[in-house]
């Protein structure tokens, strides 16, 4: 398994709807919310089964973070499986 690392800006409103969107993918491992200067403000680690549980208080507190700053740095971490040569199995 491979783990690959995204870096995605956007400004204040866009968060909460970012961060919904990526941990609804399925295929993340875990997404850091950083402010403009770089501080990590929010981790959230997203498993397998846990994700309705954790999504509720985690967008939560993101809207309310969204409101706090213009804009904000979100890395996904995420889990990559046989995409590397096309998911067909070697021959």
């Amino acid at each position: 398994m491979t783990v690959t690392h995204e870096e995605v800006k956007v400004r204040g409103t866009e968060l909460a709807d970012k961060v919904k969107s990526v941990i609804h993918e399925g295929n993340v491992r875990r997404i850091i919310v950083k402010d403009s200067h770089g501080h990590t403000v929010m981790e959230i680690p997203v498993t397998v089964g846990v994700v309705a549980f954790i999504a509720a208080p985690a967008l939560t507190a993101v809207a309310a973070l969204a409101a706090a700053a213009a804009e904000w740095s979100i890395r996904i971490e995420r889990d990559i499986q046989g995409e590397q040569d096309g998911g067909l199995p070697a021959a």
